[in-house]
């Protein structure tokens, strides 16, 4: 027997994309019409934003996405504005025709659901946009201080997303934890009508979180990149803040990684370091160097209290 995969629509223009758009709202099913209560989706569309390069994190906030509304758009598209001066811009990964593939397997999108994969000169079509989104006070600090831009180059692409594929709900996913606070204050921030939903971080059967810049990794930059995730499963054991912000970074030296670029431990929301006294759930962070490839990853530890 074999598995039956289905095409979702291709678009590259703002003109196919509202002419897609279009046809959703007609052939969208009522979330009443022709389901219990229980089963009905609560949102008519979800866009999953990503850069391409697909793995099974972006295919999981795909599947999400079909659970949750009753069309899907994906993007597909590599944003020049959040790459900085040396950065991987140049040689980030791009298989159009692998994404593609990926997302018409079984369970992810179907004829009626949408792939937006424009160039440059159709998101930003005068040039680089005069007028900005500032990520604010969050974006000043990690991810703002070792890529400074990158979150507001981030937040201008993403509201512009929106505004293109007018979705009910947008998913994101946790592993990039400090992009996701952004998005979710500029939503709040300026009235956005969408509700973010965070999906979970997806990893490695061997504990590396999956990004799209994982397949840069030789070998033994490969295992040596373990250690990132082997410091957030090492430092929550601890109890302290001071604790667990050293096992941390003593564990990232141990892995071999060639730099560490920070480990914080952040209030979830403001991402602003919490004190040494500090007692109840932070977010732990770390960013490292390895061979030539810059890695995040992050976990939700508990500080103070029982050991």
């Amino acid at each position: 027997m074999t598995t039956q995969t289905t095409t979702p629509t291709l678009v590259h223009t703002r003109q196919e994309l509202a002419a897609a758009l279009a046809v959703q709202d007609v052939q969208a099913v009522p979330r009443a019409e022709g389901r219990a209560a229980h089963t009905a989706r609560p949102h008519r569309r979800a866009v999953v934003m990503t850069m391409g390069a697909l793995h099974a994190g972006h295919l999981s906030l795909v599947a999400k996405a079909r659970e949750l509304a009753d069309a899907v758009v994906v993007t597909i598209f590599v944003n020049p504005l959040q790459f900085g001066a040396g950065e991987d811009l140049s040689r980030y990964p791009r298989d159009l025709h692998g994404d593609l593939a990926l997302l018409s397997g079984p369970g992810l999108l179907g004829p009626d659901d949408i792939v937006f994969a424009p160039g440059p000169d159709v998101v930003y079509p005068d040039g680089d946009p005069v007028v900005r989104v500032s990520a604010g006070a969050i974006g000043e600090v990690l991810e703002g201080v070792s890529r400074p831009g990158h979150l507001d180059g981030v937040l201008t692409v993403v509201l512009k997303l929106l505004h293109l594929t007018r979705p009910d709900v947008a998913l994101f996913g946790r592993k990039d934890a400090q992009q996701l606070a952004a998005v979710r204050r500029m939503v709040r921030d300026l009235d956005v009508p969408v509700v973010v939903h965070g999906a979970p971080l997806v990893r490695d059967d061997d504990g590396l979180a999956l990004s799209s810049r994982n397949a840069y990794l030789s070998a033994d930059e490969h295992r040596r990149a373990l250690g990132l995730s082997q410091a957030l499963r090492l430092a929550a054991q601890e109890r302290e803040a001071d604790g667990i912000r050293s096992t941390a970074l003593d564990t990232l030296r141990a892995a071999g990684v060639d730099a560490v670029d920070y480990v914080a431990l952040v209030d979830p929301e403001t991402f602003a370091e919490v004190p040494s006294s500090y007692v109840g759930d932070a977010l732990l962070l770390v960013a490292a160097q390895v061979g030539a490839t810059r890695l995040i990853d992050n976990d939700t530890v508990t500080v103070g209290g029982p050991a």
